[in-house]
């Protein structure tokens, strides 16, 4: 039974930082961009980065941004569930043949 609580418990884990990962890592190249836009002539280029990363996000949400920032979130998030619970199995295979 402890085995079975520790699993729920590291795919909780791993869905929760799977998920506010990408979220946070998109969300600071955002803002450094933002500050970057006040330096005097990087306007233009830090802007047109940013419309371009929104347009990207933009591209997987079906027209909104937040739409796609979500969507590669839990996709993010399905993948680190496939990952750890193939980690889980390795790590029973090897207790039994040990």
């Amino acid at each position: 039974m402890a085995i079975l609580t520790n699993f729920l418990r590291s795919l909780a884990l791993t869905i929760i930082f799977s998920f506010v990962a990408p979220l946070i890592l998109i969300g600071a190249v955002l803002v450094t961009l933002s500050l970057t836009g006040h330096v005097p002539g990087l306007q233009d280029i830090t802007g047109a980065i940013a419309h371009l990363i929104l347009q990207f996000l933009a591209t997987f949400g079906g027209g909104s941004s937040l739409e796609g920032i979500i969507i590669i979130g839990l996709t993010c998030s399905f993948v680190g569930v496939l990952f750890d619970t193939y980690v889980h199995y390795r790590d029973q295979i090897l207790r039994l043949h040990s």
